[in-house]
């Protein structure tokens, strides 16, 4: 019995406390959406609308315990033999991060409370789906092993599969989504095949551990190494929308309901960009050589590539508007990814300007994609041109887009749009990334083009001079909820643009606490 006992107190414990504060945003969001699926069970089908409000109440309040985390200290799932080896820490990079992909999600929500009733989409299903990829994406800026990465990652990626092929019966839907999970699921496999590489030569998929061993490792495992810290980006990458790992985005968008459209472009992005800078900042430090190089290719190719195929899109034809905006979420991805390559040529504190621009982004990214769910209410082939004239129709929505549109060309009085880029552009020019640089900029004058035309397009005269003299342009309320949306959406950039300081501070400073 003595020997039983000393060996008990020299065995580490391997019980370990829960900060159940820090995980509450992750906890919430996954238990409202477990409690919807079963409500639905039991609720008559003229009662599913609640559902959708039960959703939004859900992440307003999940939204609300992001307050008292404001502070950045709490970690929790540690080692017990390494405490400074947790796998959960609500540093101010997770919660910057949460804040978004939260905030995203309760204005998809919003959006999505219309669109599940008129196109008679099963309401449990969806918003369970819904709030099951928010919770992942909420997940994993909090994740600190490679593991927990990875599940994050799938946990916010399956859910979204089946919400973009939601619409039954609709061909393009169906393409849409099988599209989107055969690539995805390529891309994760890769990455998977990265962290065992990784795992294999390090014995550890904690991202601090890792970083430490990666520091020195033997000759013969220095290929292994390489090839793991490249395949594991390739996942990220590919839910960041980067060049080569583009192609699903177009079709995919297109065939996905509106909301969640605008979904994948804010929420998919910021599941792929937060990836990249937990795998690249915190873990792979040690082989900046190969992943910096790899970032700086895979932006320039990006912001390229979008802004050439937006310019490209013809007004007349069905579905451009959401093309655009797709190509466009292409284009601006590419200036998220400066920042994450400047950070290999400098400090990691670089990648505060990604974070920066990608609040202003989801802001009025997401106000863009309100604004085309209204329009698609009356014109549901979603053409540019059925934008002509909108100011007529529906003052308030053109104003909203044309200050949308303009946050994204990077144009007054879209101020924070503009001084966004200049925080990217100042990142790599810091970090002596000159070419990557001038390329941004001349990317910026190419999407001046598509950006200017759909709103000059806005404020020209309406089509059908038949309509008799004086005659009211025929319209449709606006639901409350896409209204409140789009007022959400235009306030916050409004708010952003009169004091930018509000998420340009995040561009200066450690938003680690290793």
């Amino acid at each position: 019995m003595t020997a039983l006992t000393v060996l008990a107190a020299e065995t580490p414990s391997l019980v370990q406390s829960v900060d159940w504060l820090a995980i509450a945003p992750v906890v919430i969001t996954a238990v409202v959406g477990l409690a919807v699926l079963v409500a639905d069970l039991f609720t008559a089908e003229r009662h599913k609308t609640a559902l959708g409000w039960i959703s939004v109440a859900g992440l307003a309040a999940a939204t609300a315990t992001l307050f008292p985390l404001r502070a950045g200290d709490r970690s929790t799932f540690c080692l017990t033999a390494d405490p400074e080896a947790c796998s959960y820490t609500a540093d101010h990079f997770t919660v910057v991060v949460q804040f978004l992909v939260l905030a995203g999600a309760l204005l998809t929500a919003l959006l999505s409370v219309t669109a599940v009733r008129d196109t008679r989409m099963p309401a449990g299903e969806y918003w369970f789906l819904l709030l099951s990829s928010a919770a992942g994406a909420a997940l994993l800026p909090a994740s600190r092993d490679l593991a927990t990465l990875i599940v994050a990652l799938e946990v916010a990626s399956l859910p979204a599969f089946a919400l973009v092929g939601m619409r039954r019966g609709d061909r393009l839907s169906s393409e849409a989504a099988l599209k989107f999970f055969l690539s995805s699921v390529t891309a994760t496999a890769v990455s998977l095949m990265g962290v065992s590489f990784v795992y294999a030569v390090t014995g550890s998929l904690h991202l601090t551990q890792v970083a430490d061993r990666l520091e020195d490792v033997p000759g013969q495992f220095d290929t292994l190494a390489m090839a793991g810290v490249a395949l594991t980006l390739v996942g990220f990458a590919f839910k960041t929308a980067a060049v080569p790992f583009h192609f699903w985005v177009p079709d995919t968008y297109v065939g996905a309901p509106l909301p969640i459209a605008g979904y994948l472009s804010v929420i998919g992005k910021a599941v792929g960009f937060t990836g990249l800078i937990l795998v690249t900042v915190i873990a792979f430090p040690a082989y900046a050589q190969v992943w910096g190089p790899a970032i700086a290719v895979l932006a320039a190719l990006t912001m390229t590539l979008g802004n050439a195929a937006a310019v490209r899109q013809s007004a007349d034809r069905p579905n451009s508007a959401v093309r655009l905006l797709a190509w466009s979420s292409v284009g601006q991805a590419g200036y998220l990814l400066v920042p994450i390559a400047a950070a290999a040529y400098s400090e990691r504190d670089q990648i505060g300007s990604t974070l920066a621009y990608a609040l202003m982004y989801a802001a009025v990214n997401l106000g863009a994609f309100a604004v085309a769910a209204l329009v698609a209410r009356t014109k549901p082939l979603n053409r540019i041109s059925d934008y002509r004239g909108l100011y007529a129709e529906r003052p308030l929505a053109a104003l909203s887009l044309a200050f949308f549109l303009l946050c994204l060309a990077g144009l007054p009085p879209g101020i924070i749009g503009l001084f966004a880029k200049v925080t990217v552009f100042q990142s790599a020019v810091d970090a002596g990334l000159g070419w990557l640089a001038v390329l941004m900029a001349v990317n910026v004058v190419i999407a001046l083009y598509y950006y200017l035309r759909w709103t000059a397009l806005l404020f020209r005269a309406p089509d059908g001079a038949e309509a008799p003299e004086g005659a009211a342009p025929a319209r449709t309320k606006a639901p409350w909820p896409v209204a409140a949306a789009i007022v959400a959406t235009a306030v916050t950039a409004v708010v952003l643009s009169g004091a930018p300081q509000i998420v340009l501070r995040f561009a200066s400073g450690s938003l680690f606490t290793q």
